[in-house]
């Protein structure tokens, strides 16, 4: 026998193997909330629940862990529970999490685990918008859209070289990607159908329907924000809105609320001034361990350091970095060094451990404030294919260190030299002062009161950059103007 017909004997044996597999798991099953026949037979719901409680602790590292502060835990467990009270699966078990994490994000893994970051919880208005996006993910869950892909990822691995191969190393490794794999992989058809199932879930449990397209509609307005903050097109919001990532639109969801054709139960509620009270005084933007942005100024106090970026620099936050641009192609990037720096020098690292592909010219050891550091410089080519200067400072900080990698256009990089230095030498410890000064910022809810005015609530805004705007998103005002005398809004304050 050829050892094609070999290859093909074996496929087909796979097959046949595959196919009795799914007759005994009962491959296809009709979802109890979708009506629909769905393949799920590789992942039976003990093994999602498996899934989902290996995965928790990953998520909490990744996030920062859970935030529980003026135990919201309990409130947005109590709206999560009440959603899931009246879906088809009662008997679920869900598990809701606040993630401390600043970004504007929610998502569901296997077995009942929801999550949404404080950031989401400071961009909605009111308790209906918060249930709008609990009642999707909890549409995903009851659907089982994640046994539904790894079923059907799984049996196309089967098809195409082998049983062993697919599932050899079980469902917890395969399906073990982290947050992103479950924001980012639900198909068009699955994300409808959690909008239909979530509009569902508010209708019964009493909310109004309409709060799900409203969140998602100031959800873009903030990505918008954001991307425009970071130097970027207006445009380009999909980088700037986890979201994103799911093929939802308003228009969307407005179908999804037709096709769901749930009436409310009862009056429509927004239950805003429960909600508003609930989230006065959270935390906004970055916490204390991830250092704060104020202006051109970085500030880490458990870290113990300052530096200030250049003007016409715009500074993002990443969890491993610092970023810094300007509009003329110049990059900063702050982060954390190797320990070699420490151990054997910054001079010595930036000679033989800074990089492989890398050769930096003219290193010399300098004094930054009193601590010892080192600087080199190299011509590279980027990834695009444009020239540009690479000037690396390393700074032993106490007992750790840190880097700056300065990048700027080649034919213009002379032109940045004294911003640069100004940028290195500005790295210090904190005074005492300082350390008591910077902290994180905080949701403020004020009450609109007669004779008030935009500007009114945008003059207490403690941001640095278009704090207009960024009032305007975090309440979902359009054409300035100001909701009715009596309403709610927040404010962000030191």
């Amino acid at each position: 026998m050829t050892g094609w017909q070999n290859k093909r004997k074996a496929r087909t044996a796979s097959l046949w193997i595959a196919l009795g597999l799914m007759s005994g798991l009962a491959g296809c099953s009709t979802n109890p909330a979708t009506g629909h026949d769905t393949f799920t037979a590789f992942m039976p719901p003990a093994q999602e629940a498996e899934v989902g409680a290996k995965e928790h602790p990953k998520i909490l590292k990744e996030f920062g862990g859970s935030y529980d502060a003026k135990d919201l835990p309990t409130y947005v467990s109590e709206i999560g529970n009440k959603l899931g009270a009246v879906t088809e699966t009662p008997d679920q078990k869900f598990t809701f999490t606040v993630l401390d994490s600043p970004i504007v994000n929610a998502f569901a893994l296997p077995g009942g685990y929801v999550y949404v970051t404080r950031g989401l919880l400071a961009l909605a208005s009111n308790e209906a918008e918060l249930a709008g996006v609990l009642a999707h993910e909890i549409g995903h869950v009851v659907a089982r859209h994640s046994a539904q892909r790894y079923s059907r990822g799984v049996l196309t691995q089967v098809l195409a070289g082998g049983l062993s191969a697919a599932i050899g190393n079980g469902a917890g490794e395969v399906i073990g990607m982290g947050a992103n794999a479950y924001m980012q992989s639900f198909s068009r058809e699955h994300e409808f159908e959690a909008d239909k199932l979530g509009v569902r879930y508010l209708s019964r449990a009493g909310y109004d329907p309409a709060a799900m397209a409203s969140f998602l509609k100031k959800l873009r307005a903030h990505s918008r924000l954001q991307a425009e903050l970071a130097g970027r097109s207006p445009d380009d919001v999909d980088q700037f809105d986890i979201m994103a990532t799911h093929p939802r639109t308003v228009d969307r969801i407005e179908q999804a609320r037709a096709a769901a054709n749930t009436p409310v139960s009862g009056t429509p509620r927004l239950e805003t001034v429960k909600y508003m009270t609930e989230i006065d005084g959270i935390m906004y933007g970055d916490g204390p361990e991830n250092g704060f942005i104020r202006g051109r100024k970085f500030v880490h106090v458990p870290l113990d350091f300052y530096f200030e970026v250049p003007d016409g620099f715009s500074m993002i936050n990443q969890p491993d970095a610092v970023v810094a641009k300007d509009n003329q192609g110049a990059t900063i990037i702050f982060e954390g060094a190797p320990a070699a720096v420490v151990q054997s020098g910054p001079r010595a690292y930036l000679q033989r451990g800074f990089s492989k592909s890398v050769q930096l010219r003219d290193i010399q050891a300098i004094d930054v404030n009193g601590q010892k550091a080192a600087t080199g410089s190299a011509d590279i080519s980027l990834k695009s294919g444009t020239k540009a200067r690479l000037r690396v400072v390393a700074i032993v900080h106490g007992k750790s260190a840190f880097q700056f990698l300065f990048l700027s256009p080649l034919d213009r990089a002379d032109s940045y030299n004294l911003d640069l230095r100004r940028t290195t030498y500005s790295f210090r410890s904190l005074t005492k002062a300082e350390k008591k000064q910077y902290h994180a910022l905080s949701i403020r809810v004020r009450a609109v009161n007669p004779g008030y005015t935009v500007d009114t609530f945008v003059k207490s805004m403690a941001v640095d950059r278009r704090p207009e705007e960024t009032f305007d998103v975090l309440n979902g005002i359009e054409n300035g103007q100001l909701p009715p005398e009596g309403s709610l809004v927040k404010v962000i304050d030191e």
